[in-house]
């Protein structure tokens, strides 16, 4: 017999595993949260909110920097070890704002201990006791992934859970990967005044599906720091830092991040006890609509599905995982929003909705000669737009463009809605804005497609804007 019961367990106490667990008890379920350390979110402790830190300091020095050309005389003196005490400091405000919600939990929700199943629904935990469950939902996260080759060079390799602990900036860096956290920090050190080189297998940068904002984006990064795409950098131990040798070059750097990918964490589960379906990865299949793992009472969300690893699908998937378990059988399907992630580099990059097909029309807005980003000395940037070819309703997009992190809402929201290139242009926007050089993208649409425009809207921009 079971030491503990509940209608719905939920294992892992990050954003997946919190909405996951609070819708369940809403919807009446009786509930057990389960970690063995109750730290808070990623987004705090080591994702969103320490890494925005850190980029806003080396904006700031962007914006310094960029004032001379304003006519403003200045320059930059840049405290590293400031600059990460504010991070310290920030982070851990952002990390006791998620701990007092945890906090105000039901006293007999959270359980301290590790889980793993023993079958589909009755999990061991590490102290000793078994909990049975109605169903369970898996929301144990993803975890940084470390090559074999980087492994033994100590606290000289760094990932996105221990940068942010630096006392001081390092002197040089190399960086492993070009995904999200290796562009974002990668840019944000070389501004800050770090020695920056980044690495990656892949012959594009950011594994971005459209390869002209790919090469936009190579050439703008590339003015900042050093990109070796296409490369295999072997590491050895050099004095107290790290020789990095790759086809074409040998460079030793004070300290590496390894920002390679971040599996999901199903490893250590006895998911083979559950006679679940497994892929390639050891991750349960599941329906993407309803998060269930095959027709079993058990349900994954968040990080640990790997299927969209940012904050706000995290979070929707929990409370998804979490209504479905509470009804279980009965489980409904759900509206998915559409795919929507942002790179925080400067320009923002945008990948919005489903990459282009060989149907569909492409309209391009380049920011180089744009109005308002010439204005504020930003221009640089290229946004491409993606639509089906009757009446240019928009599918997608890719954009690397100045305000992009706001100008990628708009076209998330017009994709969900189905609004097409011609009705966009009978909208409202305002000059002169960075919005407004999205028109020209809109307009090829247009031009492309058997839509056309009433004669009394979008008469063009005006000169020189």
């Amino acid at each position: 017999m079971a030491d503990l019961s509940c209608d719905v367990a939920v294992i892992g106490a990050g954003t997946a595993g919190l909405a996951a667990e609070r819708s369940a008890r809403e919807a009446g379920a009786s509930t057990h949260l389960i970690d063995p350390d109750f730290a808070g979110t990623l987004c705090a402790t080591a994702g969103c909110m320490p890494s925005k830190l850190l980029i806003a300091s080396a904006n700031a020095v962007k914006d310094v920097r960029k004032a001379q050309g304003l006519g403003i005389r200045a320059e930059p003196q840049i405290d590293g070890a400031a600059v990460m005490a504010r991070v310290h400091r920030m982070r851990d405000h952002f990390v006791e704002a998620t701990q007092s919600g945890i906090a105000d939990l039901p006293g007999a929700v959270k359980i301290r201990a590790r889980a793993k199943f023993s079958d589909t629904t009755t999990l061991e935990l590490d102290d000793g006791r078994l909990l049975n469950a109605g169903a369970v939902v898996i929301a144990t996260g993803a975890a940084p992934q470390i090559p074999p080759q980087f492994q033994g060079l100590g606290d000289r390799v760094l990932t996105h859970e221990t940068v942010f602990d630096l006392p001081d900036l390092p002197a040089s860096l190399a960086v492993i990967g070009s995904g999200p956290v290796g562009l974002e920090l990668a840019q944000a050190m070389a501004r800050l005044g770090v020695r920056v080189a980044q690495f990656d297998q892949a012959d594009t940068i950011g594994h971005l599906p459209d390869p002209v904002i790919a090469a936009r984006m190579q050439e703008v990064l590339g003015e900042a720091f050093a990109v070796h795409l296409g490369a295999d950098p072997k590491p050895e131990p050099d004095g107290d830092g790290v020789r990095i040798s790759w086809d074409g070059g040998d460079e030793r750097f004070e300290r590496v991040l390894v920002a390679a990918g971040r599996p999901p964490q199903v490893a250590r589960l006895g998911l083979e006890t559950t006679g679940l379906t497994l892929n390639e990865a050891g991750v349960p299949v599941f329906d993407a609509q309803t998060l269930q793992c095959g027709d079993a009472p058990v349900f994954i969300a968040g990080d640990a599905n790997a299927d969209a690893p940012v904050l706000h699908a995290a979070s929707n998937e929990g409370a998804m995982a979490g209504r479905n378990a509470a009804a279980f059988p009965e489980v409904s399907k759900a509206e998915r929003c559409v795919d929507f992630q942002i790179i925080f580099t400067d320009p923002p990059i945008a990948v919005i909705g489903a990459p282009p097909q060989d149907r569909h029309v492409i309209g391009e807005a380049e920011f180089r000669d744009q109005g308002r980003a010439k204005v504020e000395a930003c221009n640089e940037g290229l946004a491409r737009l993606y639509a089906e070819p009757q009446e240019g309703r928009l599918t997608g997009a890719v954009m690397a463009m100045p305000g992009g992190d706001h100008a990628a809402h708009l076209i998330a929201w017009a994709i969900e809605r189905g609004e097409t290139a011609s009705a966009m242009l009978k909208l409202p926007m305002y000059h002169p804005t960075l919005l407004e050089g999205l028109k020209p993208a809109l307009r090829d649409i247009c031009a492309a497609t058997p839509t056309s425009l009433p004669e009394d809207r979008d008469k063009g921009d005006p000169p020189g804007a």
